[in-house]
């Protein structure tokens, strides 16, 4: 299950070379989209939108300042929007994980339905896939026989 990883106990900091961020000051906003491949604006968008699950802090200034548990679950947004689950979709998936323990088959029914509908894509995609292998054929034995003539034909 997709999950937040909570900072260490310690709240001590963690090894910058390994990727970690300082779970007492965080790192900036740019810092934050270089590491989850994301934009700034998709930061700031997730943000508005309702997809974070943690409130990110901000310095005296108001600049936000991203924790390991922040840079975790924004991957995971990004992976499950790449997936194509709708914003709304993940909105409410956050709403779950924000409510604590006590909802599990809810968020396992929303990934669920999530799996079937990527499942069928996917079916979907190598039915597509298997036309254009077909087509490739068809052209490339062609070639090999000299027999151009019919690629405008419809059923070429």
């Amino acid at each position: 299950m997709l999950e937040v990883n909570p900072p260490s106990e310690s709240g001590a900091s963690e090894s910058g070379a390994s990727g970690s961020v300082d779970t007492e000051v965080g790192v900036s906003i740019a810092e934050a989209a270089r590491r989850t491949g994301v934009s700034v604006h998709t930061l700031r968008y997730y943000e508005r939108a309702g997809l974070v699950v943690t409130t990110i802090d901000r310095t005296s200034g108001g600049q936000r300042r991203y924790r390991t548990s922040d840079l975790h679950w924004i991957r995971i947004c990004t992976k499950l929007r790449a997936s194509g689950m709708p914003v709304r979709t993940i909105r409410r998936y956050a709403e779950l994980v924000c409510a604590g323990p006590g909802n599990e088959q809810q968020r396992i029914a929303l990934m669920e339905a999530h799996r079937a509908e990527m499942t069928a894509k996917l079916v979907e995609l190598q039915e597509n896939l298997q036309v254009i292998e077909h087509k490739i054929d068809v052209y490339r034995n062609r070639l090999a026989t000299g027999d151009t003539d019919r690629y405008a034909t419809p059923t070429a």
